[in-house]
């Protein structure tokens, strides 16, 4: 299996936010939390807590982003 673009999930208080995802998204979600439990041995309880550390390695990596933050 190709190593995952994110590792374990920090355990931290979360925060509310409440989103509409289209079910392929969802399903997506479910799958990669699967494909994560079995490379990191680390189950994930509920797969919608890998939206943020997606979004976070996103912007991480998003240059154009990078770029504009420094220019603000």
């Amino acid at each position: 299996m190709a190593k995952l673009k994110l590792g374990a999930i920090a355990e931290e208080k979360p925060v509310k936010v409440t989103i509409e995802l289209p079910a392929t998204v969802h399903r997506d979600l479910v799958a990669y939390a699967d494909a994560l439990a079995q490379e990191t041995g680390q189950g994930v309880s509920d797969p919608s807590r890998l939206i943020v550390p997606m979004v976070q390695r996103f912007m991480a990596t998003d240059r154009g982003f990078a770029r504009a933050r420094r220019s603000s």
